[in-house]
């Protein structure tokens, strides 16, 4: 009877502990679900989803280049091309949630084509994306990527 109950506190113990991790596997489920719809994206230059939907309109941007971005900035470079990338990889390390608010950090793989820095060579750079989430819906606020290694 002893084992029995023992076993019983221990199976409720383990289902309320992984309540509240369950829950927060949802939500980093959706945010890495919208991580590579945005990298899908970039890589299509399909400027409807994320301007419309993935990207908040005052979102700023801490680009490679070390300077800072916008939205509207980011557009023309996506009309001139320099956003244009033969291969491009995401490696999400972490992700961490305070509020509404996610934090996306991890190791980038792109390979730049046509007329911009670094065009056919591997660049690897680290970044930081920033969700929040707000009328039912996430949105990128802001992001952050550093050059690490160019092969």
């Amino acid at each position: 009877m002893t084992k029995a109950i023992n076993s019983l506190t221990l199976l409720l113990s383990l289902t309320l502990a992984t309540g509240p991790v369950m829950a927060q596997d949802k939500r980093e489920a959706e945010i890495r679900r919208l991580e590579n719809r945005e990298r899908e994206a970039v890589m299509k230059t399909d400027s409807i989803l994320l301007y419309k939907t993935l990207w908040s309109p005052a979102m700023v941007i801490n680009t490679p280049a070390n300077r800072i971005g916008t939205v509207e900035s980011t557009k023309m470079q996506l009309r001139t091309g320099k956003l244009h990338y033969l291969s491009f990889e995401r490696n999400i390390e972490k992700i961490t949630f305070h509020d509404n608010l996610a934090i996306v950090m991890g190791e980038e793989k792109i390979r730049p084509q046509g007329d911009q820095d670094n065009a056919g060579k591997l660049v690897t750079r680290r970044f930081t994306n920033l969700w929040k989430y707000k009328n039912k819906k996430w949105t990128m606020i802001a992001r952050q990527a550093t050059i690490s290694k160019i092969e």
